[in-house]
């Protein structure tokens, strides 16, 4: 059997954060603006006084060349920088935007740069989290959760990351808990969250370094105690073992992560509604998707929404290299 050679996605992303005195960063946003866009990349990047935090796309050497520029110009040094690649552009538009913190809490004695729980590289993980002691916390948001998450894991069921707050006032108790162990997509939520903790008293606060990305990366899949599959905030929707695209695609109604089984669901109406939205007036959804239908029909590009027309075309093609995958996958 001959080995087929399988060429690099065309863009590299590149999810990043990094918490430290950014004073002065009110001043570097055109900077970091003018940088992206000059060389083609997308994404977002925000800015706060605790730090940076954001995720790009570009070509391989337009994000090298951002790398090289946050570690030659900002406080970078240390940055938890993740790699991943992208068969399409999974971004519309570039945007730099401030903010009073890169991951809202709204809980000023939480401070990372000060101090945070015990980082865990992805090899460790399991050894950590299989122990009967651990209590196993993901502090992602609960639509995040219900696409994957690691075996035993508490979800909080929070709707944003504020609310993680009263799980942990109502569920947690530095007394009882004495090792609490947390993960979420690429470190920083849960960076903060262990600040937040130990603030409270909680004596021994884990996190797994570099998210769950870092762990999808590094695990082996037969090693693996992740179940499903990983939410990431851009058109691919979410990745698997070896940060491959995954099978997730969102609701255009309601922007929530969809299985293969939530698009067979009889509620499931492309572009309009899912089962997590069915029954709630939509018909701003309805007529985008009804023009984007005519549009179609008469073989021209709807223009009223580049956005659901960029992810339209997004999801054609994801599901045309999967075709082509089970296709090359099965005897001939």
């Amino acid at each position: 059997m001959s080995n087929l050679h399988v060429s690099p996605p065309p863009f590299k992303v590149a999810a990043l954060y990094k918490f430290a005195d950014f004073s002065g960063f009110l001043e570097r946003k055109a900077d970091l603006a003018q940088f992206c866009c000059a060389r083609g990349i997308k994404g977002t990047l925000i800015l706060a006084e605790e730090g940076i935090n954001g995720t790009v796309a570009g070509t391989p050497e337009a994000i090298d060349a951002l790398i090289d520029h946050l570690n030659e110009t900002y406080p970078f040094q240390g940055a938890e920088v993740k790699f991943s690649g992208a068969a399409e552009m999974p971004f519309l538009r570039m945007k730099v935007r401030i903010k009073e913190e890169i991951v809202t809490l709204r809980a000023p004695e939480a401070k990372p740069s000060e101090r945070v729980g015990t980082y865990v590289a992805a090899e460790d993980w399991n050894g950590l989290i299989g122990r009967e002691d651990v209590v196993l916390v993901d502090t992602r948001n609960d639509y995040e959760a219900a696409l994957g998450t690691f075996e035993g894991a508490i979800d909080p069921g929070t709707r944003n990351f504020t609310e993680f707050k009263n799980f942990v006032e109502g569920h947690l108790d530095p007394q009882r808990d004495r090792k609490v162990a947390m993960f979420c997509t690429g470190g920083i939520r849960c960076e903060k969250a262990s600040a937040y903790l130990l603030s409270k008293g909680f004596e021994e606060v884990f996190h797994l370094k570099g998210g769950i990305l870092k762990y999808l990366e590094t695990v082996p899949q037969e090693q693996s105690r992740w179940r499903g599959e990983c939410f990431v905030f851009d058109e691919r929707v979410s990745v698997g073992h070896g940060l491959v695209e995954g099978e997730a695609t969102l609701c255009r109604g309601c922007r929530h992560p969809l299985t293969a089984q939530d698009r067979a669901h009889p509620d499931f109406v492309e572009g309009v509604s899912c089962p997590h939205c069915a029954g709630r007036a939509n018909a701003g959804a309805q007529e985008r998707q009804r023009q984007i239908a005519i549009a179609g029909a008469r073989g021209a590009r709807h223009m009223g929404d580049a956005a659901s027309a960029f992810a339209q075309d997004n999801l054609e093609k994801k599901k045309a290299r999967r075709a082509a995958s089970r296709k090359a996958a099965s005897p001939s």
